[in-house]
């Protein structure tokens, strides 16, 4: 069994020349963070004619970008009807819409940039951890096919066979705009579509130091120093030091995957006929897939904790027995990779983006980053070359984390209450 991202271990390497790139003179923006919303706003940056350089401390796509479920999936994270209450109906629908957009936008890239990353509009298999859930499930069946031009359908619990093969849900609901994708591939293939457009990427390049120098900024690397006109941070749930205002706002919160060896085509089509994402109704869900080579990928918030590879194999052991709990045919089944990482989680589950100190920011995903990363790079892009309008998260304040001082020492306790609420919920 491989501790290590099966996306990652599957993709293309990074090239060695990458980090050995020299750091010195000038740049006309320094995007801190080599992910998703790094790449994409370097990319977009690079086609209007900036010069642009990425910093990355480890390789592209290591962090959150390359060790999620592989899946771009439409719904906000705190759900669309608790969006609705507190934010009201308009505000809610155009946030909501950004989501479908932003699998739009991840589409595009792909075929525009040819990247060979599996991807595949399959849809999203939504299921009924208990009853009283799939019956909230219709009322958000209603709301988003009366009023958001939705398509959701719902799969009574006598018809679920058609889609997972199992008994253990009482019910579902599936939508259409979806998709997988093998993430490590297009995160990889989208820095290699942003060098080609000209963006110089620096990996094993932590920024140590940023410093405002004039209307620009310093950045301090391990192999020199340059100026940027401008500074984007796009480091999510991987922030650290230096930059602690970013880092108290972000709960970086535990997410555990485990891949089984590769599997006969006949049990796949026994699990998940339709090939769609899906996830449970729980709080700590658990979301599984079938992999490009016939894997079950099976993740979730297993654990509230960090991942390292002691971590990583408690998280995996908790995972195998719900996969099993859920899928008894599998309990002989391999498991060949296990690995953790860690989500983007704000006070209020919004995505945040913006300016602060003359920097530019954008992070918070909660678990929808393939495609709400995505999204943001481009949205970044033009919000940074004077398109004001283009961050539509402009009015949402960045709140402090209470109590946050830099390691997440609540996250156990944030889990025992989640757990808590899924058992009385």
């Amino acid at each position: 069994m491989k501790f290590t991202s099966y996306w990652l271990d599957t993709a293309p390497q990074s090239s060695p020349e990458r980090a050995a790139t020299s750091v010195e003179g000038r740049t006309g923006v320094a995007v801190i963070g080599g992910g998703l919303t790094g790449v994409v706003a370097a990319l977009h940056l690079a086609r209007k004619g900036a010069k642009v350089d990425v910093f990355e401390q480890d390789t592209v796509g290591f962090g959150a970008s390359g060790r999620n479920g592989g899946m771009a999936t439409t719904g906000m994270s705190i759900g669309i009807r608790p969006a609705v209450e507190k934010l009201g109906f308009d505000r809610a629908a155009r946030l909501y819409g950004a989501y479908s957009e932003a699998i739009e936008l991840v589409e595009k890239l792909v075929t525009e940039e040819g990247i060979d990353c599996h991807f595949a509009r399959t849809g999203k298999l939504n299921l009924a951890t208990k009853a009283a859930h799939y019956e909230g499930f219709a009322k958000t069946a209603e709301l988003l096919n009366t009023r958001l031009g939705g398509d959701s359908q719902l799969v009574p619990k006598a018809e679920l066979r058609r889609e997972i093969g199992t008994d253990v849900f009482h019910g579902g609901m599936v939508e259409s705009k979806s998709a997988g994708l093998h993430v490590g591939k297009y995160v990889r293939g989208l820095g290699e579509a942003a060098e080609r457009a000209g963006v110089t990427i620096h990996e094993k390049a932590p920024v140590q130091k940023l410093t405002k120098v004039g209307s620009g900024h310093q950045l301090q690397t391990p192999r020199g120093r340059i100026h940027a006109d401008q500074v984007l941070v796009a480091t999510g749930a991987y922030t650290r030091r230096p930059f602690y205002w970013y880092q108290v706002r972000i709960a970086p919160v535990g997410s555990f995957i485990i891949a089984t060896e590769p599997l006969d085509m006949s049990v796949c089509d026994e699990l998940l006929p339709t090939r769609r994402m899906a996830s449970d109704s729980k709080n700590l869900l658990n979301y599984f897939r079938i992999t490009p080579d016939h894997r079950l990928l099976f993740g979730g918030r297993a654990r509230f904790a960090g991942s390292n590879q002691q971590s990583d194999m408690k998280s995996g052991s908790i995972l195998r027995d719900a996969m099993v709990r859920n899928f008894p045919q599998l309990a002989d089944a391999r498991i060949d990779y296990c690995w953790g990482g860690q989500v983007d989680m704000t006070l209020d589950r919004m995505v945040k983006a913006g300016q602060h100190d003359g920097v530019y920011y954008a992070m918070g995903y909660a678990g929808h980053g393939v495609q709400m990363a995505t999204y943001m790079g481009g949205q970044m892009a033009a919000y940074m070359s004077g398109v004001p309008e283009a961050n539509i998260w402009s009015d949402f304040e960045f709140r402090r984390i209470p109590g946050h001082f830099g390691p997440p020492w609540f996250l156990p306790f944030a889990g025992a209450y989640y757990k808590f609420k899924d058992r009385v919920s």
